[in-house]
């Protein structure tokens, strides 16, 4: 069993951001020790609870406070950014960090349709980029190479086609993986050959029939040669079943207030989370979030985390440990999410 921690940096309400970013270098030190295999953070914006709005930037930090883990990207939302950005920003990350970087692409904007568009500036981009998507993923994986992509140009500009690298010598390149959470993503990874991980966290639908199809219509590529595939997954750990329940309570909430589409604001500590009546709409996802996380005591967690694991057919797991904290903790920790790294670890190392 391997496991590894997706990040989003939550940013609770008694944290700065850089509160949050402390609390996240820890959180990669201390699953670097233990032994997790991959660290990916995420990239979502204009969010009050989520810092993590930069992949490469976070890469670039946590890797240089970290010796073994794999550091990655759970993912580049590729329509906000020109692929040659992407291409050049995970190149150098690869070439300060080589053999330990990975590049997980997504397809969703991981933002509002007002901040998408701030994004993609003035020049604009329009819906033609999702529609482009499958070549955009071609283009990054040959602009990483070291033999770059060949643009074809018009003869009277002297070259009929020009070399276009986002690094000059490359010597290794970032793993590319797909993300989704639809069926989608599942054939397009399977006909690109690309390894494939799951939105379990997210979605919690449709897991096994997008695993099935991607392992069913996979074809080999230079990327890899068989089915390589994981899923991720909410967790909140804690001695006691009844306190990492509470923990979880404030992200569930949060989850609940996004997708019902209420107010959004920085992630409540436990006691406020305890003393908020929601709709019965946005408690239903709570309680739907609640079943499909990994939740409990240590023994508890790892047989669900086993279980997984065994229903989808996966040797490794991607935790996203979302535990919030009581009043009075200190700001620029998140103990509650170093515990469920240490607890589960504990039972499945």
């Amino acid at each position: 069993m391997r496991l590894s921690v997706l990040d989003l940096v939550p940013v609770r309400t008694d944290q700065s951001t850089a509160d949050a970013l402390t609390a996240t270098t820890h959180l990669a030190q201390t699953a670097d020790r233990l032994g997790y295999t991959r660290y990916w953070v995420a990239e979502h914006h204009n969010m009050p609870a989520v810092a993590a709005t930069s992949p490469p930037v976070l890469i670039a930090h946590l890797a240089a406070h970290t010796s073994q883990l794999r550091l990655g990207s759970g993912g580049v939302m590729l329509p906000n950014h020109a692929p040659l950005a992407v291409a050049e920003q995970f190149a150098l990350l690869e070439a300060a960090h080589p053999g330990r970087i990975d590049l997980g692409i997504g397809r969703a904007p991981g933002s509002d349709p007002v901040t998408s568009l701030a994004l993609r500036g003035a020049a604009g981009r329009d819906d033609r980029d999702i529609e482009a998507f499958p070549q955009y993923l071609d283009d990054v994986v040959a602009l990483m190479s070291a033999r770059g992509v060949r643009v074809p140009l018009p003869r009277d500009l002297m070259r009929e086609n020009y070399v276009l690298k986002a690094t000059p010598a490359a010597v290794s390149e970032p793993r590319m993986w797909l993300l989704g959470s639809s069926m989608y993503s599942a054939h397009l990874a399977a006909a690109k050959g690309l390894p494939y991980v799951f939105a379990h966290h997210f979605s919690g639908q449709g897991t096994a029939e997008a695993l099935a199809v991607y392992r069913d219509e996979f074809q080999p590529s230079d990327l890899a040669s068989e089915p390589v595939t994981f899923l991720t997954v909410n967790a909140s750990v804690a001695e006691t079943t009844e306190e990492a329940e509470a923990l979880l309570l404030p992200q569930l909430q949060m989850m609940g207030r996004l997708r019902t589409g209420q107010p959004l604001g920085a992630l409540d500590l436990v006691e406020d989370a305890e003393a908020t009546t929601l709709s019965p709409q946005a408690q239903a996802i709570v309680a739907s979030g609640l079943r499909r996380a990994v939740v409990g005591s240590p023994v508890e967690a790892a047989e669900q985390v086993r279980a997984l694991a065994e229903e989808f057919g996966v040797d490794e797991v991607m935790v996203n440990p979302v535990g919030s904290a009581r009043r009075g903790a200190d700001p620029a920790t998140a103990t509650a999410r170093d515990t469920t790294l240490e607890l589960l670890a504990k039972e499945l190392f």
